[in-house]
């Protein structure tokens, strides 16, 4: 990675009691938050419409299209993925949602496979490998919805299928203009031993909404046998493990962890502009994946040394600076 598109800058510089890697990580999705902007929240999801979209081989997949109302013609349609065990209900993803709607751009917030209230809609269970139904997802999108410049934009886990959706976009017709990730997942090896590493309430708040997802998911077709009643009480790790040895053709954990990495170099040969944002002290995603990046020219990776795992709380109002940040680089890399 060259220094002219690494920006390493403490332009964001929360209170020194929102300085906390896990005071911030934590805020990001209480119930805090959601309270606070439960005004702004109701007008994104009051103007939303429903949308299950083709995306291919049979696959469905759930989304909310919001039309702006500020402009004759929206700024954008910005398409907005969530994290794991998130949903397009999630703080994040409202507070975005909303702040772009304000400004006049259409919003469409899309479920992952098994996220939200959608385990019913496909027979086989999500995994962080499917790429191709998130890209089927984005074109459908694109078809329905005319709106130009086209973003597609995530946090965490959704910052990291925004990026694999732009790799593929070329090729598969996409008109992707610029596409933003917030604290990616880089390698998911390095990830899931932060996970491990970090202080126990993380596992413990994915693990919970994971079993509950699966759980779920098997109620709703129990003629198959999804997992035995033994594999809920192990760990993140030996979880992943068994489901990926039973229900995909990995074969192994470190096969299906290597599948979905855009470590290293897998990001070099990015032609769709894009921007790159995460904090040193994310306890979930390590900064060391993202210094060791090898970046495509017109790709922007920007460190702020605070922020924890999609927080960038910026005071105690509880907005989060992330939204200044995606709401300037959009207008300063699409020029609208």
């Amino acid at each position: 990675m060259t220094d002219s598109n690494r920006i390493e800058s403490g332009v964001f510089d929360p209170p020194w009691l929102l300085r906390n890697a896990h005071v911030q990580s934590v805020l990001s999705s209480s119930f805090l938050r959601r309270a606070a902007f439960r005004r702004d929240d109701a007008a994104l999801e009051n103007s939303a419409d429903e949308c299950i979209l083709d995306c291919g081989n049979g696959v469905r997949l759930q989304g909310f299209h919001s039309a702006q109302s500020v402009h004759a013609e929206p700024r954008a349609l910005v398409v907005l993925l969530h994290g794991w065990e998130g949903s397009a209900q999630s703080n994040y993803i409202l507070h975005t949602g909303a702040r772009l709607l304000a400004e006049g751009c259409d919003v469409f917030r899309l479920n992952f496979r098994d996220h939200g209230q959608t385990h019913h809609l496909n027979r086989e269970l999500f995994h962080s490998c499917r790429i191709d139904e998130v890209v089927g997802a984005v074109a459908e999108i694109a078809r329905r919805f005319p709106a130009r410049p086209l973003v597609v934009g995530g946090f965490s886990l959704g910052g990291n299928f925004a990026l694999r959706v732009a790799l593929r976009a070329p090729a598969a017709n996409v008109p992707l203009a610029w596409t933003f990730a917030v604290c990616p997942v880089i390698s998911p090896r390095e990830g899931l031993r932060s996970i491990e590493d970090a202080p126990w309430f993380y596992e413990f708040y994915f693990m919970r909404k994971w079993r509950e997802s699966l759980r779920r998911k098997q109620a709703l077709f129990p003629e198959r046998e999804l997992f035995a009643r033994g594999d809920l009480r192990g760990g993140l790790r030996d979880l992943t493990r068994r489901l990926v040895e039973q229900h995909t053709d990995f074969g192994t954990l470190e096969n299906y962890l290597d599948g979905y990495s855009i470590a290293g170099d897998r990001l070099a040969a990015l032609a769709v502009p894009a921007n790159i944002l995460t904090a040193a002290d994310d306890p979930v995603i390590p900064v060391t994946s993202f210094r060791e990046l090898k970046l495509a020219p017109t790709t922007e990776l920007t460190i702020v040394p605070h922020g924890g795992h999609c927080g960038f709380i910026r005071d105690f109002s509880l907005r989060s600076w992330a939204e200044d940040f995606i709401l300037a680089q959009m207008q300063r890399r699409l020029g609208i």
